[in-house]
């Protein structure tokens, strides 16, 4: 295990850290906290790979819900109680930069060596600021479209009807087409047919979970696609979401749902998840990301994957990685940084994508997913063939992005909500956000 020292060294001290004849350091146990249960049983393989090569090292896993996690990480972080390593957001990253709660990597990387270009490309580079690396990259996610197999079947359709869509915020191309089709109301009328009732829908087309400023599973993919870039640059100074493509694509999201009728309301829709409606059989067709694979493979519903739309300027979908970032307030940091390490290398990455919950950073775990995943009869390809530096973009990451998230999620509600023009209301709070650089 290296060690990274400072001061002077006694020889009593170098007999501990290098081990005396039949001596062995004190038990040292890391607190390691994550927020999916699902990935929980399986990185406790990877803690029983690593005791056994670290005798010494325990690893004690802490598992919350998504929104005890961050509460109680907070809390930890003020009252020096926070977990010696815990996986990291890209939301929540440059708040936990600003406040010096996350241990610089980059001596430790350079020393031990580690290859920061084994991972899949624009991994790594998200934990780096000013050339220092705040985190080692864990997993990786894109957005696909899922599709109820049974109501497709009962439309008249196949999923190569699906596999090749395209959008435009004019009239929607053929993905609008697909959507209105999909929709059915209590009548047994079609979206698409003359007296379709909207009043009345058995069946939406479509549906997302609620949006926010970030719409990484519910618009984004779509503004993408037309040539919207939500930043100038990773921590940029200046949005851009006063842009006519962000306002056309919110307001066509709008009518789908508030003049056609075809499309599951953002009101309707309240915090219920694309996942739920989807289960409930509410809607024919849902966007969601790879990190909720398992959670469609046990809705009880067959349906299948096929990739978001293409606009005029090609398929897009935003790629999100989180990272396993040290607490700078541990007490053991060297331990700590040797588990880090482990857990971004082949060995575990492979354990993790051998048991397809999600697809790791480096791309031998993210094969072993694909492999896990078809021998299962599932096609996950949706996902990992835009999951390439031409075809994805990143979250827009900037210094305030706790107020900003704030500014930005209300526009685009209150413009999914029809509370005003949508041009206006992007405008002024991409004013509000902006100011605060």
């Amino acid at each position: 295990m290296r060690r990274y020292l400072t001061g002077a060294l006694t020889a009593a001290t170098a007999l501990t850290l290098i081990g005396a004849p039949g001596a062995r350091a004190a038990d040292v146990t890391l607190t390691y906290a994550m927020w999916d249960a699902n990935q929980a049983p399986v990185y406790g393989k990877c803690a029983a790979k690593f005791e056994a090569a670290h005798p010494g090292i325990k690893i004690d896993i802490k598992q919350d819900s998504w929104e005890n996690y961050w509460t109680t990480l907070s809390t930890g972080f003020v009252s020096g109680t926070a977990p010696d390593v815990f996986v990291d957001h890209v939301s929540r990253f440059p708040e936990f930069l600003s406040n010096g709660v996350l241990l610089d990597l980059t001596d430790r990387i350079a020393a031990d060596k580690v290859d920061m270009k084994g991972y899949m490309p624009g991994l790594a580079e998200t934990w780096n600021k000013d050339g220092k690396q705040w985190g080692l990259p864990k997993d990786w996610d894109t957005i696909a479209l899922v599709y109820n197999k049974k109501k497709l079947a009962e439309a008249g359709m196949t999923e190569s009807d699906l596999q090749n869509l395209d959008w435009n915020p004019k009239d929607g191309g053929s993905f609008a087409k697909a959507v209105a089709h999909l929709a059915v109301d209590q009548n047994g009328k079609r979206g698409d047919e003359a007296g379709f009732d909207k009043s009345k829908v058995a069946t939406y087309g479509w549906a997302t979970s609620t949006a926010d400023a970030i719409g990484q599973t519910s618009w984004s993919f779509l503004a993408a696609s037309d040539g919207f870039k939500p930043i100038d640059k990773s921590w940029g100074t200046h949005y851009n979401y006063d842009s006519p493509v962000l306002a056309e694509t919110l307001s066509w999201l709008r009518d789908l749902a508030l003049k056609q009728g075809v499309s599951l309301s953002q009101e309707q829709t309240g915090m219920l998840q694309a996942t739920a409606i989807f289960a409930a059989g509410k809607a024919a067709m849902v966007p969601d990301g790879s990190w909720n694979i398992a959670a469609y493979r046990d809705s009880g519903v067959e349906f299948g994957f096929v990739p978001v739309p293409k606009g005029s300027d090609g398929r897009k979908s935003m790629f999100n990685g989180l990272a396993d970032s040290i607490w700078a307030g541990t007490k053991h940091p060297d331990e700590a940084w040797e588990w880090v390490k482990y857990l971004g290398g082949s060995e575990c990455q492979t354990i993790v994508g051998e048991s397809g919950v999600v697809f790791p950073a480096r791309p031998e775990g993210t094969k072993a997913a694909e492999a896990a995943h078809k021998a299962k009869g599932l096609d996950v390809s949706a996902f990992v063939d835009v999951a390439t530096p031409e075809t994805t973009f990143p979250i827009p990451m900037s210094e305030h992005g706790s107020e900003i998230f704030s500014i930005l999620t209300a526009a685009v509600q209150n413009v999914l909500l029809d509370r005003g023009d949508a041009a206006t209301i992007l405008k002024e709070a991409n004013e509000q956000a902006n100011s605060l650089f």
